[in-house]
């Protein structure tokens, strides 16, 4: 298959709910003050409020593989797209804690719903020699969107919206929302679902419509896939048969978030504050670190496919741990503040080049055909629950002492070496087909 129109365009739209996932989760952190303010949250509060979103991303990648079965990828996504846009304008018109707690959380049943869907449909039309960098765009817009929400909290905060700010914060994602809902609509289903729909001529155009040289013989493979998944469409995903690539998911996805970067990213702004940075300066660098995780995840996708997904978690793993340890020193000695955005920013560095670029490709690599949309869920799951439950802690942890959360999340990153080091195998360059055979289950 050669890179052509259709594909680059395809894989952008499916990686555009990337951007609002990133821009999603983010900009809470720009809120957090005002947020208090307004509403007199205590430190659990505000926990929750954080979290609220997070708790919907957990039940949105749960379930969000029986809808992207049953009605496809691309229509699924276009559920997701309006789940965004409906939480956006609901969190900028909130009338009240309670409902900007509803608001939050279905935006996470989109950012939930979108991260399993968005990989998976770019896996499913992507050749396997590009795969690893088609799917990494997905990631390029998580952190693309970050940036983005930095940034609009800083060019927000300039322009003195007063008690309204943190209002114009949240509501200005439905621009982007409503631009990912309307694109949707011009993209392909994926061939490998139409396929497992018995619409094969579709599926056939759609090949050939995305530039595949052979497309009978990728038609062929796939067909064969399918009916293997046919004959084991009773088998549900939690058997001995699947307990490695069950291992996997999970375990990347805890890792993930055991790595503490998304406490990082939501409390940005709060971990500034407590080491006596304006709000500003906070946000300015906040500004610079999203800037590092993007650079550092262009770099990791243009070496993911040669270097190969365990290589970089290694990598990533000595460098966040490292960088951990070194804020946690900071906070617990109130020594040597002006080294705390340098150490942040190449924490951000290490993960954007490690397992920001890695866990999305990963998990739309190691499931067959038979369960992948399961286990594509099962992986987001575990990533979104320990997510919501460290979203909700941080803020707890961090007010008896600011350096016991970073000397957890580097301990955890010591553990994470060991268990990639010991177990995990690599997936580049093996077709989605092959890789049933290589975990053992074909």
């Amino acid at each position: 298959m050669q890179i052509n129109g259709s594909l680059i365009k395809s894989t952008l739209v499916a990686a555009l709910g990337g951007l609002l996932f990133g821009f999603d989760t983010a900009v809470i952190s720009g809120t957090t003050a005002a947020l208090t303010q307004s509403y007199e949250l205590t430190p659990r509060r505000l926990g929750a409020t954080v979290a609220s979103a997070i708790v919907g991303t957990v039940f949105g990648a749960m379930l969000a593989g029986f809808p992207g079965e049953r009605f496809g990828r691309r229509d699924s996504l276009r559920v997701m797209a309006l789940l965004y846009l409906v939480s956006a304008l609901g969190c900028g018109f909130a009338w009240n804690w309670p409902s900007l707690v509803v608001f939050r959380l279905l935006g996470g049943l989109g950012i939930g719903g979108s991260s399993v869907l968005g990989p998976m449909y770019i896996a499913e039309i992507a050749p396997a020699k590009w795969r690893g960098r088609l799917v990494g765009l997905f990631q390029f817009n998580v952190v693309f969107g970050i940036l983005l929400a930095y940034f609009s909290n800083y060019a927000i905060g300039l322009a003195h919206f007063a008690a309204l700010e943190w209002r114009w914060q949240l509501g200005v994602a439905a621009i982007p929302a409503a631009f990912f809902l309307l694109m949707l609509f011009g993209i392909p289903r994926s061939p490998r679902w139409l396929v497992k729909k018995a619409r094969v001529q579709e599926a056939r155009a759609v090949l050939e419509s995305l530039g595949e040289e052979n497309v009978e013989q990728e038609l062929e493979d796939i067909v064969q896939s399918v009916h293997l998944e046919q004959g084991l469409q009773s088998e549900p995903l939690f058997t001995r048969k699947y307990r490695f690539p069950i291992f996997l998911a999970v375990t990347i996805g805890v890792f993930n978030q055991l790595s503490g970067i998304n406490a990082i990213l939501y409390y940005l702004n709060f971990i500034f504050a407590r080491a006596g940075f304006s709000k500003v300066s906070g946000n300015l660098q906040a500004v610079a670190i999203g800037a590092t995780n993007l650079l550092f995840t262009i770099i990791a996708m243009s070496v993911i496919d040669r270097l190969g997904r365990k290589t970089l978690l290694l990598i990533g793993s000595v460098g966040t741990a490292t960088c951990l340890a070194g804020v946690a020193r900071i906070f617990f000695t109130g020594q040597m503040e002006n080294l705390l955005v340098w150490l942040l920013i190449g924490y951000i560095a290490f993960f954007g080049f490690s397992q920001g670029a890695v866990i999305w490709v990963y998990l739309s690599e190691v499931f067959p055909t038979t369960v992948r949309a399961q286990g594509q869920s099962l992986g987001s799951f575990s990533h979104w629950f320990m997510n919501a439950l460290i979203s909700f802690t941080f803020p707890l942890m961090a007010a008896s002492s600011g350096a016991y959360p970073f000397v957890f999340f580097a301990v955890m990153m010591v553990v994470q070496f060991f268990v990639v080091l010991l177990f995990y195998p690599e997936t580049k360059g093996v077709t989605l087909e092959q890789m049933q055979k290589q975990m053992g289950i074909a």
